[in-house]
């Protein structure tokens, strides 16, 4: 059983009082040497035929490190990551963590004006995108703070964009890095909102680090354990509680660059994976494979699931023919660097309605309507406190003061915590769809939609799916031009992330239900969609 680390109240970002594990790394650099010094000949990377050892990948990062600098970039400038899951990825965020500068890793499936909204609010001053990305990067006269843009592999180019080798090749002698304290931002992971257009989460050195040290504790890692990335690694799950959670324990970081059960299956097998965290239906996928029972993966000890509800035939599947592995529910948001709750081992059978057990540094509080904390048991909106929970937003104050109160990020779930810390979650005040663990929110998909030229007005549902849990439902009120289901969802495909794109279109004959006060009545919307 891994010990609980030693706990101390402290301050952190100047007002806030939390709870914080008091033997932990400086920052997310030193979690890295510290397993390079320790583990130096292991694999710490594989990525289909390239092994990597935590030697080899520090000499890697080093010189992309020295690199930035020499090519003038500074503590505290902005790094876009446009690349899928490979090891170029963990070379550059660990590269720009190790010299203070700001890692942004954004969704490969985002389309160019996504990206573009992205590199103009945080002012990034440099891309790194594998090349077959390259074509939704904005034109220069469109990112004007954009200084380089450095491309690696095949299948694409951008005009005046350099190889990736080209940082590396810059190393200068002399280079000084600069000192990196644990309070300072290490990367920003865009979330959208209500307001449909996305913020940028700071998570700091500090906040990263207690949600790894939560995630070795809650799911008892081991020395060395193999873990699997199959979520984006552009995502706060793929990089907190796969990359740098593998590096904590000094294990191995097998890179699935795209999943595909079979595949996943095969590499699973091979490389004797312990440990893994998907949506649930990744794991369906897998045990609709039709040999599943004949993979051995007696060494799959460990497998998180969050972002959607695991059905009960899924559990009862997994348990009869993985007998060594232990499910663990896993409740969490970008805000708050990922896990708040996650699911004991052992007790997912008698706590299947809970999304888990507050974690030892988390604070839940469910609060009514007017802020005022209800007993155990009863529901209320969640406000989420603890180390782990981002300073804010990146210049967006109003975003701030929307979403923080006190140092508690608002969650707009709506929840109860009983006397066991256990937490369940009853509804969502935030309009958002959960495509396969995607978050969709809604107002940003009827955004685009109303700038159809044929589109009078328009609202979006979630419609439940078996498989994604739901799907992107889009009713419109047109002009009388004609336009037809093909033809909306390639305009919204060439605005919006594929996930993002209606997966079904309805017209509607008259205009969209609403109340008295003019408010569209979803609800109505949604009956429909059952019927």
């Amino acid at each position: 059983m891994r010990e609980l680390p030693r706990i101390r109240h402290e301050v952190l970002y100047g007002s806030r009082v939390v709870r914080c594990f008091a033997d932990r790394p400086r920052n997310i650099d030193a979690m890295f040497r510290d397993a390079v010094a320790t583990f130096a000949d292991r694999d710490a990377v594989v990525d289909e035929d390239r092994r990597v050892t935590y030697a080899e990948l520090d000499a890697q990062v080093e010189a992309m490190a020295a690199g930035l600098l020499s090519l003038g970039y500074g503590k505290g400038d902005r790094v876009a990551l446009l690349m899928g899951n490979q090891l170029e990825f963990v070379v550059a965020v660990l590269a720009i963590a190790r010299v203070g500068l700001i890692s942004v890793p954004m969704n490969t499936r985002q389309r160019m004006p996504e990206i573009e909204f992205v590199l103009n609010q945080n002012k990034s001053a440099a891309v790194i995108a594998s090349a077959a990305y390259a074509e939704n990067i904005p034109p220069r006269d469109s990112v004007p703070d954009l200084r380089g843009v450095y491309l690696v592999g095949d299948g694409g180019s951008y005009p005046g964009a350099e190889p990736l080798e080209a940082i590396a090749a810059a190393q200068g002698d002399g280079v000084v890095f600069p000192d990196v304290d644990e309070e300072d931002t290490l990367c920003l992971l865009y979330t959208s909102g209500t307001t449909g257009k996305p913020k940028g989460a700071m998570l700091t050195h500090v906040s990263s680090i207690h949600s790894v040290m939560h995630f070795a504790w809650a799911f008892q890692l081991q020395e060395g354990d193999v873990a699997f990335l199959s979520v984006p690694a552009s995502h706060v799950t793929g990089l907190i509680a796969i990359i740098f959670s593998a590096i904590h324990v000094g294990g191995t970081t097998v890179i699935v660059r795209e999943f595909k059960a079979r595949r996943f299956l095969e590499l699973a097998e091979k490389e004797q994976i312990n440990y893994s965290l998907m949506v649930p239906a990744m794991y369906n996928l897998c045990l609709l494979v039709p040999d599943f029972q004949k993979f051995n993966l007696d060494c799959w000890r460990v497998a998180g699931f969050g972002g959607a509800p695991m059905p009960q035939s899924t559990i009862e599947a997994l348990a009869r023919d993985l007998p060594n592995m232990v499910l663990h529910n896993v409740y969490g948001s970008t805000e708050t660097t990922s896990p708040v709750t996650i699911m004991p081992a052992g007790r997912i059978a008698e706590h299947a309605d809970t999304v888990g057990q507050v974690l030892p540094l988390a604070d839940i509080v469910a609060v009514d309507d007017d802020g005022r904390e209800v007993a155990p048991g009863e529901s209320g909106e969640l406000l989420i406190g603890g180390p782990m929970v981002v300073p804010g937003y990146w210049d967006n104050p109003e975003g701030n003061a929307k979403g923080f109160i006190g140092g508690y990020w608002v969650s707009g779930d709506v929840g109860s915590k009983d006397t066991e810390g256990y937490v369940r979650i009853v509804d969502r005040k935030k309009d958002m769809i959960n495509r396969a663990g995607f978050k969709v929110y809604c107002i940003e998909v009827e955004d685009v939609l109303a700038g159809h030229p044929a589109v009078v007005e328009g609202a979006v549902v979630g419609v439940a799916d078996e498989v994604l849990g739901e799907k992107v439902h889009a009713y419109l009120f047109l002009d009388g031009n004609e336009a037809n289901a093909d033809e909306i969802k390639r305009y919204c495909a060439a605005r919006l992330s594929d996930y993002k794109v209606p997966d079904i279109v309805t017209f509607l004959d008259e205009p969209l239900p609403r109340n008295a006060n003019g408010k569209v009545q979803k609800n109505a919307l949604r009956d429909q969609t059952k019927a």
